[in-house]
Order: structure tokens, then sequence, then C-alpha cells
């Protein structure tokens, strides 16, 4: 994965989302994410999502992270999703269904 993100956070808050989206991807967890712009996708979670350290296009350096999506039907599938661009988490286990929570 590269070190450079269209999006970097500083601030506390972007920071406490993304970490709460982190906790709410378990890994062998199947989701949907809803994205931002109305798009959703969903897979199971194959690693465990990860906040790194990246630079954007003006070299500002700052926080993002991404989650690892793969679909057990469709082996040669597989999605990066950078979690800022996510709205809503929905979960399709059958444990935590009914489960989701939705971010600004």
């Amino acid at each position: 994965m590269s070190k450079h993100a269209k999006r970097v956070y500083t601030d506390q808050a972007s920071i406490q989302q993304l970490e709460s989206l982190v906790d709410r991807l378990p890994v062998r967890g199947h989701v949907v994410l809803v994205m931002k712009d109305g798009s959703s996708c969903d897979g199971v979670v194959s690693t465990q999502p990860n906040m790194q350290m990246f630079r954007d296009a003006e070299e500002h350096e700052g926080i993002n992270a991404t989650v690892q999506l793969q679909r057990p039907d469709v082996p040669e599938w597989s999605r990066h999703v950078w979690l800022d661009q996510v709205l809503r988490v929905e979960h399709l286990d059958l444990s935590m269904v009914g489960d989701s929570s939705e971010f600004s």
C-alpha cells in the first residue's frame, strides 16, 4: 500500500471516528460498507483494518485507515477501502445482524 492518501487527518475528532470504524470491522466479519458517495461494497474483512501515517498530495502528514475486503465465493476479488469514505457499516454476520453505525 502506498504511503500517500487523497485525504489525511490530524484533528482528534476525525482520528477517533477512524478508530471507531476500525473497532467495528472484525477480521472475518461479513459487512456492507455504505460509502459517503452513496455506493456500497460488501465482503469479508480479510485483514485487521489499520490506521497509518500517510502524506497527501501537498505532502501534509496525517492519519487515514484502510480495510481489505474479500469474497469467499469469488476468490480473485478483493478491494481496499479508505475508511474515511465510509458512512455506515452494516454487519451481515448472524451474531451481529441489526448492528450498524453511521458516521458523518
